[in-house]
């Protein structure tokens, strides 16, 4: 378990444009309230209308994809949408206190699935906890919970 004295508070940082992300959101922070006593503060990048500011507690990013163009293997992709999200983990150093990032998205279009937030990971160095379909179901933000809540232990113990 996580040592509270270390670790009290997470930020989740997040774009939502259909609602689905801020739907996964929402249970996520809740999970993480009820199953470990951790607090959250949500920070929907959408909202910013394009500021950023410093983040100097850790965080975890939530990315849906939105790409146009291509087949995301050899005939390219172009992110859409959900670029202020990079902008804001990007901005200000922000990229050293995200932890990793989840990704969703819809299995249908097979390799671009969670692609943006791939793509994330291996730009900014950090890794992508794992992914969800859609709205995410309850054993997705059960899994994803214990995932972020590992990884943000492994991180406090570092520092």
């Amino acid at each position: 378990m996580l040592d509270q004295k270390r670790q009290s508070l997470l930020y989740v940082v997040y774009i939502s444009l259909s609602g689905n992300t801020k739907s996964f959101a929402k249970r996520f922070r809740e999970h993480l309230l009820s199953q470990y006593d951790l607090q959250t503060e949500e920070i929907n990048v959408k909202d910013l209308n394009h500021d950023t500011f410093p983040i100097t507690e850790p965080f975890v990013a939530i990315l849906p994809t939105y790409l146009e163009g291509g087949n995301g293997i050899d005939t390219g992709d172009v992110e859409i949408l959900t670029n202020p999200l990079g902008d804001f983990i990007a901005a200000h150093g922000n990229d050293k206190h995200c932890i990793g990032i989840i990704g969703s998205g819809n299995r249908n279009f097979n390799e671009q699935y969670c692609l943006t937030a791939k793509q994330y990971a291996k730009r900014f160095g950090f890794p992508m906890l794992g992914d969800f379909e859609l709205r995410g179901t309850g054993a997705d933000v059960e899994r994803l919970a214990k995932i972020t809540m590992k990884r943000l232990a492994q991180v406090s113990q570092a520092h």
